[in-house]
């Protein structure tokens, strides 16, 4: 692996080449980044350690509706850097008073788009957690207002840069699987049976509550909702499908041929966990599947999202990842398993990569994707999982999740990105704000919505 001066050289020696003025990579070489953190859980604590690290962010402010995470981060942060960046509740308080020029965004699903797109229009870059958004609407927002602003966004999809996904994907499109017709993309986790309720409690001292609910559905707080889950409540994010399966239906479509399906059907439920409550004797369970499919179909191929959070089989060779079915065999894009080529003819050998990750124990490539994303700033060019690849792979998940909640299949237009002869399902990509805050609009349909090449 190259060296980052390396890179930098061949980038520079490229640039030349091409005509591109020489500034575009000279002339913040040695910046420093004003950088603030928009959400200071685990996970957006590692984001910003890998913005620390390369040596190339000030870290100026640091956000949090809870004031538990937004302490500890600032301790963490002083610990690593000597500064004091000042603490705030409220993201557009900081962005107009610290002048950001990079916004990490790492808060649950729902608080996504208001804070990436105020960050844009006050002329930050920003890097924003997957998925990009918890509505459709809300991911073209995002990312006509980056088209319109010039604004670099790497969303934090780190397999686009993991090494053994780079290579996969290389093989992948070497031909050796002949004819690619059907992809399918999974996980598996073990569970139990049904779920219990969690009670209704006082939120944490020293958390707002009301503004951690924002512009999403208020319900009362429970523990099961806080740090992490969150996920499985479907007014702040899109459960399994929308956490897990956004990073397969990614690789699928780095692969694919075509940029969008024409179809999507998903059915699904809890069969298990039993039927969501919320109730205020009883208190509240998750609300999003156990056990969940969704067919993608294409014009040249389908592809297949399964998961299911109970028997997780231990016989089972992959229990995470991606397969993709070819005439001349299986290809299956694992996670901490690596690749594995299975080819369709006895006598040829299996071929197999082991994973290589910047972080073993988390499984992430955050230092790869950290510095792609400065490199992207400092080059003027798109980041390996720039917005608008990103937006595509997001909206797969939103609506596999508005074909369950409908229980039809829904016909997508990719090119004006519209679900076809269907009111209902087109009015639920998008969904009423709670007050004050306002749903983000779009302007009039312009290219910035059309897949880039």
């Amino acid at each position: 692996m190259k060296t980052r001066r390396q890179f930098l050289h061949h980038g520079l020696h490229a640039s030349l080449l091409l005509g591109m003025p020489p500034y575009l990579l000279g002339a913040k070489k040695s910046a420093q980044y004003r950088t603030a953190l928009i959400g200071c859980g685990w996970w957006g604590m590692n984001i910003l350690r890998e913005a620390i690290a390369a040596g190339r962010s000030q870290v100026v402010g640091l956000c949090d509706v809870y004031q538990r995470p937004l302490e500890a981060s600032l301790d963490e942060v002083q610990q690593l850097t000597g500064s004091s960046p000042r603490l705030y509740r409220d993201y557009e308080e900081m962005l107009e008073k610290e002048k950001p020029e990079v916004v990490i965004v790492a808060t649950p699903d729902h608080w996504h788009a208001l804070p990436c797109i105020k960050a844009m229009e006050l002329g930050a870059h920003v890097f924003v957690e997957k998925p990009t958004s918890h509505t459709i609407g809300e991911s073209q927002a995002m990312l006509q207002v980056a088209r319109a602003t010039g604004r670099t966004v790497q969303v934090g999809l780190h397999r686009r840069i993991g090494p053994h996904h780079v290579s996969g994907m290389a093989f992948l499109r070497s031909g050796k699987l002949g004819r690619i017709g059907l992809v399918k993309m999974f996980v598996t986790s073990s569970g139990t049976g049904p779920e219990e309720p969690t009670p209704h409690t006082k939120e944490p001292r020293g958390m707002d509550w009301d503004r951690w609910c924002g512009p999403a559905p208020w319900r009362p707080y429970c523990r099961r909702l806080t740090p992490g889950g969150w996920r499985n409540f479907l007014d702040y994010a899109n459960g399994t499908l929308g956490d897990w399966g956004v990073h397969w239906i990614d690789q699928m479509l780095w692969w694919s041929p075509e940029p969008y399906p024409k179809t999507v059907f998903s059915t699904g439920g809890r069969p298990i966990l039993g039927p969501p409550v919320s109730d205020p004797d009883r208190g509240s369970t998750t609300d999003a599947p156990d056990t969940q499919m969704v067919t993608f179909g294409f014009e040249s191929f389908t592809a297949i999202w399964e998961h299911r959070k109970y028997a997780g089989n231990p016989q089972e060779n992959h229990r995470i990842g991606a397969y993709f079915y070819g005439t001349e065999g299986i290809f299956h894009m694992g996670w901490r398993d690596g690749w594995t080529f299975y080819p369709r003819k006895a006598s040829e050998s299996t071929v197999h990569q082991e994973p290589s990750f910047d972080h073993v124990e988390d499984g992430h490539n955050l230092t790869l994707l950290w510095q792609d994303f400065i490199d992207a700033i400092d080059q003027a060019r798109p980041p390996v999982a720039d917005i608008a690849p990103a937006h595509r792979s997001s909206l797969l998940p939103m609506l596999g999740m508005i074909s369950h909640r409908l229980g039809r299949s829904l016909n997508w237009d990719g090119q004006t990105e519209s679900i076809l002869g269907d009111s209902e399902a087109k009015s639920l990509m998008r969904r009423a704000y709670r007050q004050p805050w306002t749903y983000p609009s779009l302007q009039s349909k312009t290219s910035s919505n059309q897949p880039s090449p």
